[in-house]
């Protein structure tokens, strides 16, 4: 499954915002994650929802949610995580 940037953007608001109880418009594109007040359990079902959405698996350690493997830290850092791990699984 190839998807362009925008749609991982958009699904990626879309997916934190529902985590917040936001509308899509109420997440900025550069958005930083603690900024917004996701909780752990948030992030680990926004996790859950991008690897369903793309077919992915994202590395991430619940006891130490800031690993570098994954970052998690703001809406342009996990597009991009997004993007690498679609690549790797399509390459």
């Amino acid at each position: 499954m190839s998807a362009s940037r925008a749609e991982i953007e958009a699904a990626v608001v879309a997916i934190l915002a529902k985590q917040l109880l936001l509308s899509p418009g109420e997440v900025a594109a550069d958005a930083r994650v603690d900024e917004m007040g996701l909780d752990s359990l948030g992030k680990v079902e926004a996790i859950f929802g991008l690897e369903e959405r793309f077919g992915i698996a994202i590395p991430f350690n619940a006891n130490e949610p800031d690993q570098p493997d994954f970052d998690f830290s703001s809406v342009p850092s996990i597009v991009a995580g997004v993007e690498r791990l679609i690549a790797q699984k399509t390459a």
